[in-house]
């Protein structure tokens, strides 16, 4: 019980205090352009439980799931391709570093005109900059297989789509996931980015006219909604981690031990 509350404590500490400060600078300092904590909340459960929630919230969650898991299926399969074959590997690797080195904002004006001012053009888009983590961390952990696990399994036999599945998949797992962590909040980033050009709906398309329309509380509380929504993805994602790596986790607990 007392391990618990250490936790919670843990967890909910610093928040606390930073919202404390923040209501603190909010009396003895007010300011149009920083709401009080408690307008805050007030603006927040007003704008969002709402219309806004199916008019914006669902459509960028959408937008961003499916660049995103697009990202991660591509970004395993190529990786897994390139990793196995050395050729490939030396082929393709000037031409990952240049697309990589692309800022994907750069690129709107580019899509808008490819795909026009579209739900595909977005996707697109957050695919586009949440592929290059999974892609190369794949590619990495494939090519960083234990040669000991190599030899064993050819000796047992094991080749093809087996000894993908069986060896080099679990082997490169942890690098893998790796990689899906750092691609989730750029996913999140160019969702946002790409709601404010040329949409009608989505979190960033509300954030950008609530600060045109000086609705200032508004515009704070889909920063919060933000915010939220990359927490909620962060425990998720965490929670599916520990599961595909206890063997991993259970390891390194072990080594710890030792």
């Amino acid at each position: 019980m007392k391990k618990l509350i250490t936790g919670i404590g843990f967890v909910l500490g610093l928040p606390i205090i930073l919202i404390l400060l923040w209501w603190l600078s909010t009396l003895l300092s007010p300011n149009f352009f920083v709401p009080a904590p408690g307008e805050l909340v007030t603006t927040f459960f007003r704008v969002w439980f709402g219309p806004a929630f199916w008019e914006d919230v669902l459509p960028s969650i959408g937008r961003f799931a499916v660049g995103v898991i697009a990202a991660i299926v591509l970004g395993i399969l190529l990786g897994v391709l390139i990793g196995l074959n050395r050729t490939l590997r030396s082929i393709t690797e000037p031409v990952f570093e240049f697309f990589r080195a692309l800022p994907a904002p750069a690129l709107i004006p580019a899509l808008l005109l490819l795909f026009g001012p579209t739900d595909a053009e977005k996707i697109f888009l957050i695919a586009l900059a949440s592929i290059w983590p999974v892609l190369l961390n794949t590619i990495e952990g494939v090519r960083a297989a234990d040669p000991v696990q190599n030899e064993t399994s050819r000796s047992y036999g094991i080749y093809g789509f087996n000894r993908v599945r069986y060896q080099i998949l679990p082997s490169a797992a942890p690098q893998i996931l790796a990689g899906v962590r750092q691609c989730l909040p750029i996913g999140l980033i160019l969702m946002v980015i790409s709601e404010m050009f040329a949409t009608t709906s989505g979190l960033g398309f509300s954030i950008i006219q609530f600060q045109r329309r000086f609705a200032i509380p508004e515009m704070w509380s889909g920063i919060l909604v933000l915010g939220l929504l990359g927490y909620a993805v962060a425990i998720i994602f965490r929670v599916f981690e520990r599961r595909m790596l206890r063997w991993y986790h259970g390891l390194k607990d072990l080594e710890n031990a030792a």
